[in-house]
């Protein structure tokens, strides 16, 4: 599949248009005996068109980072390259020292986007001042945060160049939408995009009861689809969330890359919204 095949895309606001799945890393770099078959998934994940990559200087302490580096290799420009900063190093002076030691691992002078993993103790004032100055001295180009909910978003938007946020990464699929009720809704409006981790969920219980669940079975089935297809079309049907699966084996990576092109019907997606209903009523921000 090349760029021009993928059916679906989503804009983040300064207008760049990226695939509306991608590629995750949670796990990659922890044995030295899985890196090669890593490597691979990540390029084959960019030549069927996941040219987006997520990482973190948290996945194996840095090792995620320096599989997705030799990944790129070669290709560096092709990538639109994610990673994020811990929350105790999200001050003016340590996100300098954190963002220089995750480009020397990548093997790169920039990183496209770079999130605040999560919120810490840090003030968000002072975490946007350093996103900032990162941006200015070109080593990053954009810059958002994860696993913020509605009222820290609220509290960024404040800030100076608190608008400047560009992505809010958080954990969504079919069996998870808590996100739905409020904090969705207010990115929504404000046109920042949320990209999606886990969006086949986490744990093998959880994940079971998603991608064995009998309906998103027999959608799969009729067709002829996997049920991970099925699911990450889900979490992708409205145009503005990023799915980032993580993959190591090669069949998985095609099976990601192919749900760029397939579309939920409106009578399959009310089914699905039948079995996985949209939230009531607020509830606390789904972490792992």
């Amino acid at each position: 599949m090349n760029q021009d095949q993928i059916a679906r895309t989503v804009q983040l606001p300064d207008g760049t248009t990226l695939p509306a799945i991608g590629q995750g890393t949670w796990y990659m770099g922890e044995k030295d005996s899985s890196r090669t078959k890593e490597v691979r998934a990540l390029r084959d994940g960019i030549e069927l068109g996941m040219t987006l990559i997520d990482t973190a200087e948290m996945y194996a302490e840095g090792g995620a980072e320096e599989v997705t580096g030799e990944a790129i290799e070669g290709c560096r420009d092709d990538v639109f390259l994610v990673s994020k900063v811990y929350p105790h190093h999200a001050d003016r002076q340590q996100m300098i020292t954190a963002c220089e030691n995750s480009l020397q691992r990548l093997g790169t002078d920039r990183i496209d986007l770079y999130l605040l993993h999560w919120r810490g103790r840090v003030p968000l004032e002072e975490t946007v001042e350093a996103m900032e100055q990162l941006k200015q001295a070109g080593k990053i180009l954009r810059w958002g945060v994860s696993n913020l909910d509605t009222d820290d978003m609220q509290e960024l938007w404040n800030l100076p160049g608190g608008k400047h946020c560009a992505v809010n990464q958080v954990l969504y699929h079919a069996a998870s939408r808590g996100i739905e009720y409020d904090l969705l809704p207010w990115l929504r409006e404000r046109h920042v995009p949320v990209m999606a981790y886990c969006p086949l969920a986490q744990g093998g219980r959880l994940r079971k009861e998603l991608l064995e669940h009998p309906v998103i079975q027999e959608i799969a089935e009729a067709r002829n689809v996997t049920t991970s297809q099925i699911a990450l079309s889900w979490v992708i049907r409205e145009g503005d969330v990023i799915a980032i699966p993580k993959a190591v084996q090669l069949e998985h990576v095609a099976d990601n890359a192919a749900a760029m092109n397939l579309v939920l019907t409106p009578e399959e997606e009310a089914r699905l919204n039948e079995v996985f209903p949209a939230p009531q009523r607020k509830v606390p921000l789904d972490i792992v």
